[in-house]
């Protein structure tokens, strides 16, 4: 799987060793998924590889950053994924989702975080699931305390290589939290939450990041999102590998920056 870079956007260099982690543990939707949203899709792995997963399901990537956007949206069209990219204020409000899948900007501090959490969610489809990718030292304890306070069901589905993916449910409607998924507020939450770590990044040398698909590919792993996949990398053509972290035993990362 090909995908552009930038080193404009989140992890441009390499996949995330977080963003890796969520792909070979989570991230593998049932198939009865009809929609999925990725929050915070940067140039898009996360987004591509469900799309690649779940080709009957409809994968929604959204960003604050319009280069992100502009770069998930272009690699999924040549990729043949079904993926519809969009700024968060137009995600169209009654979509419901089966799964939410995120790595999400910790660094932006707990109020932005949960606002942002609060806002998508409340968005989730009955029966349907979150699944977040935190770093041990970052709060994820502390991150599944508070969404278990404020009534999503968490559980802690795997650690490793000091990440914790979590696994939140549909709110439960008997805690008296309010929902926050008020249209007029559905873009300023995510901005305030995801900009310090989407649109501070600058950097406008294009590259192309190979991302093999983390669910069959079975050896080379490399670049897409800097805080949750190690295994990837920008390149003097702009041209960067990253085999399917789900079945490579080994993280392959190749790029070099123009």
């Amino acid at each position: 799987m090909d995908l552009d870079v930038d080193r404009g956007v989140f992890s441009a260099t390499k996949i995330d060793a977080g963003t890796r982690v969520l792909l070979v543990e989570a991230a593998k939707p049932s198939k009865h998924a009809k929609l999925i949203l990725d929050i915070g899709c940067g140039y898009g792995p996360i987004a591509c590889v469900a799309a690649k997963r779940a080709p009957r399901a409809q994968v929604w990537a959204t960003d604050v950053n319009s280069r992100a956007r502009d770069l998930c949206a272009a690699n999924a069209e040549r990729l043949g994924l079904n993926v519809a990219v969009a700024a968060p204020d137009d995600v169209p409000q009654d979509l419901r989702f089966d799964l939410i899948l995120s790595n999400p900007p910790i660094r932006v501090g707990k109020k932005n975080l949960h606002a942002l959490l609060e806002l998508w969610l409340d968005r989730l489809a009955p029966g349907g699931r979150a699944e977040l990718v935190v770093q041990k030292h970052l709060g994820s304890d502390s991150l599944q305390r508070w969404l278990n306070e404020q009534g999503w069901p968490t559980k802690r589905l795997i650690s490793r290589s000091g990440y914790r993916v979590l696994v939140a449910r549909e709110r439960r409607r008997d805690t008296g939290h309010a929902t926050t998924s008020d249209p007029a507020n559905a873009g300023s939450s995510q901005r305030r939450a995801e900009q310090q770590d989407h649109d501070s990044v600058e950097g406008r040398d294009t590259g192309h990041a190979t991302t093999s698909d983390p669910a069959n590919a079975g050896s080379s792993q490399r670049r897409a999102e800097q805080q949750d996949h190690d295994s990837v990398e920008g390149r003097d053509t702009g041209h960067a590998t990253t085999s399917d972290p789900a079945n490579a035993g080994s993280s392959q990362r190749r790029a070099e920056e123009q």
